[in-house]
């Protein structure tokens, strides 16, 4: 093998470079122009910033803390006591003792966040979570101006809050359409990051319809958000705000990569409620709702795996009024597919209370449609219902055997209290049924998409399945209904 000094290597080296560079210097000028006439430099955000930094502001907050107790636990009048009479405080070091009466309430800096101006009239928009248990809010202006603000009112929802300060001609923000923001586009953030006032970090759209709440399909970034960036604004590269910084995914508390925005058509619908009335109202119709799982979707003749399987209906609500049904599956509302689970509230709660609906749902092999009322959502706090104690143990039939099932009769006050028209009730599973997650005390509703009186038709209907496929079953357990999926022995 032979063997090469430095200097051989080096000039090896200079040959590959040189022919390499005559190599391309030999080929067509579209051949090697066309890369780099394809590249794109980096965005310069100087003129987004001059344009849209005006309206960003800074908030600070302050809570009156009561001075009646102290540390020490011991009341404002007794500290007082001992004060004038000369008398040491108990427990307390002689370093810490109070020196001079204090006021009955003092003021206390609780928080720094950021906002940006809605309106030139001195509306600015927030996080909720930035104002929430304040007693006074502090706005300040690039340009230095301090306002108390009144805060217009704050839905915890969404995260959003809307506070006031008197003044006008003050430079608002656009705001962007939401349709048009794409993942991998440039966007931009400004805020008070750990009190560091009108500090600027970019990056790109991450995702969108990002699901880590109830109302909000969050926007994904990686744009550089820390404490006291809340509230403030995510600004595309038009110079439009598309979304309110409020949440960061984080295991040391501080920014790791991934920040979420809620969307500003979100927000949008949220402040003009607030600034109308202070609070926000939303539609509910009544259901607990669950995943479709792939499996459940093709055993039952859904195809796809969408919509939101109920649950559970709550007794007198507008769905219950309406007719659904424990196990139906909500694939559409006014028209408007339900692609996940997630979906349907945000859409029935963006629906105006007393609103009529169309709720349609598929149920035992086909789709029906619906009528419902919405109603205005408010705390649930009615308790779960208790099952009863079941009555006397059946025997199981040879086909429940099969899928290791053994079911009774309900009883009609088990019926009544259960709210149920019919249904088994599981007195023992296992086997197959056991994997499934079946166990003592379920009530069965359905089996193979066909609805279960009682006993009879339970067993009929296992006599006519074939036992070597996946048989669906709706069940039920305490105000819940879902399916399992009873897999045959391979």
């Amino acid at each position: 093998m032979p063997k090469f000094d430095g200097k051989m290597l080096r000039t090896m080296a200079l040959g590959c470079l040189f022919s390499g560079i005559a190599g391309v210097a030999a080929l067509p000028h579209a051949a090697w122009a066309q890369p780099v006439a394809a590249a794109r430099g980096l965005p310069d955000f100087t003129d987004l910033v001059d344009q849209v930094g005006p309206s960003v502001v800074n908030i600070r907050t302050v809570e009156k803390a009561s001075s009646r107790a102290n540390a020490n636990g011991m009341d404002e009048e007794m500290l007082e006591f001992f004060r004038r009479f000369g008398v040491p405080i108990p427990n307390m070091p002689r370093q810490q003792r109070p020196q001079r009466p204090q006021q009955e309430e003092e003021s206390q800096p609780r928080g720094v966040g950021s906002g940006f101006i809605l309106t030139a009239d001195g509306f600015v928009m927030t996080n909720a979570h930035v104002v929430e248990g304040a007693d006074e809010v502090i706005v300040t202006l690039t340009d230095k101006r301090e306002f108390k603000a009144k805060i217009i009112g704050a839905d915890k929802r969404t995260d959003v809050a809307v506070v006031k300060i008197d003044a006008t001609g003050l430079p608002a923000v656009k705001v962007g359409d939401l349709n048009r923001l794409r993942v991998g586009e440039w966007v931009m953030a400004i805020g008070s990051p750990f009190g560091l006032e009108n500090t600027v970090t970019a990056g790109i759209v991450s995702a969108k319809q990002r699901d880590t709440g109830d109302y909000l399909p969050f926007i994904q970034t990686d744009v550089a958000i820390n404490p006291g960036n809340s509230g403030g604004p995510l600004i595309n590269m038009r110079g439009e705000v598309v979304g309110i910084n409020s949440q960061i995914y984080s295991r040391s508390g501080g920014f790791m990569g991934i920040s979420f925005a809620i969307p500003m058509d979100e927000a949008i619908r949220v402040s003009d409620q607030l600034r109308a009335s202070g609070r926000v109202t939303r539609g509910r119709i009544g259901v607990q709702i669950g995943q479709v799982t792939k499996d459940v979707a093709e055993s039952i003749g859904l195809g796809k795996a969408q919509g939101a399987l109920v649950t559970g209906v709550e007794t007198g609500s507008p769905a219950d009024k309406a007719g659904v049904e424990a196990g139906d599956i909500i694939t559409r509302f006014d028209g408007k597919q339900i692609d996940k689970v997630a979906d349907l509230p945000r859409l029935v709660g963006n629906t105006k209370p007393g609103s009529k609906s169309v709720l349609t749902v598929f149920r035992r092999g086909a789709s029906r449609d619906l009528g419902v009322t919405i109603a205005e959502i408010e705390p649930d706090n009615k308790p779960a219902a208790k099952v009863s104690e079941r009555e006397e143990k059946s025997k199981a039939s040879a086909a429940a055997q099969q899928i290791g099932l053994s079911v009774t009769e309900l009883t009609d006050a088990q019926k009544k209290e259960l709210k149920l028209k019919g249904g088994v009730a599981v007195v023992a599973a296992t086997e197959a049924a056991a994997r499934a997650g079946l166990r003592e005390g379920d009530i069965i509703l359905s089996v193979a998409n066909t609805q279960i009186a009682g006993v009879k038709e339970f067993e009929a209907v296992l006599s006519k399945v074939d036992k070597n496929k996946s048989i669906n079953v709706l069940y039920r357990r305490g105000e819940w209904s879902q399916y399992a999926l009873i897999r045959p022995v391979r």
